[in-house]
């Protein structure tokens, strides 16, 4: 699963690499963590341009009575989202990408378990596949969550946990933003683990077990 993911990256880089009109109005975040927002592209079916937007992060299907079941859906498998009901519909029509420049994980030894900060070589940012939804509540209150895919873990992140994030190629982003492509055979062969040799992992403080420290330091080796 993921669990947590870092974006540090300055917005005029980001503005950049995604091909955004402008450059957004990010600070950089070192631990987000599920229920905070996230850092998202999206693009309308009526657009070209890309759009960057922040959707709260765990899924909330339109029909759920509670918005705490985002809670639960912060991620989604690669091998069953076409078919589950709270992520089916999105997979075909609202898909997005979720920015980050790092993920984390948590390796167990012995009672303790050591988090590690997993990064592309050379530093550059990357998207996840995600989905959104937008859901009207009570009293007119509104909100935009997301969700991010998951698939079977690389040989790297294998050794910290059997999945990983779904890291798209950046060649594939217009096809994963495009709401008229909506067949599953077209977007499954999309959600494959990402090369690990183009990826590298540190372990980090345990200061990112705690969702209140967002600072470089989340990033950084232990002292």
């Amino acid at each position: 699963m993921c669990g947590r993911f870092s974006l540090g990256t300055p917005a005029s880089t980001l503005a950049t690499q995604f091909e955004l009109f402008e450059a957004p109005a990010w600070a950089p975040r070192y631990n987000i963590a599920p229920t905070q927002s996230a850092p998202t592209v999206v693009r309308a079916a009526s657009q070209l341009a890309r759009r960057f937007t922040l959707h709260r992060w765990g899924l909330i299907p339109p029909w759920a009575k509670d918005p705490g079941i985002g809670s639960r859906l912060i991620n989604a498998r690669a091998e069953t989202v076409a078919t589950k009901p709270a992520f089916r519909q999105a997979l075909r029509e609202r898909r997005c990408l979720i920015l980050a420049d790092g993920f984390y994980e948590w390796q167990r030894r012995g009672r303790h378990k050591q988090p590690f900060h997993i990064r592309m070589l050379d530093g550059r940012p990357f998207a996840f596949a995600g989905l959104w939804e937008h859901r009207e509540g009570p009293e007119g209150t509104a909100i935009d969550s997301c969700t991010i895919l998951t698939t079977t873990a690389n040989e790297l992140v294998g050794a910290l946990h059997d999945r990983m994030p779904v890291i798209l190629a950046p060649q594939d982003y217009d096809v994963w933003l495009d709401s008229a492509i909506q067949e599953v055979e077209r977007l499954q062969p999309l959600l494959r683990p990402y090369p690990a040799e183009e990826m590298t992992a540190h372990p980090v403080s345990t200061r990112v077990n705690n969702p209140v420290n967002d600072s470089p330091a989340c990033v950084e080796p232990p002292s």
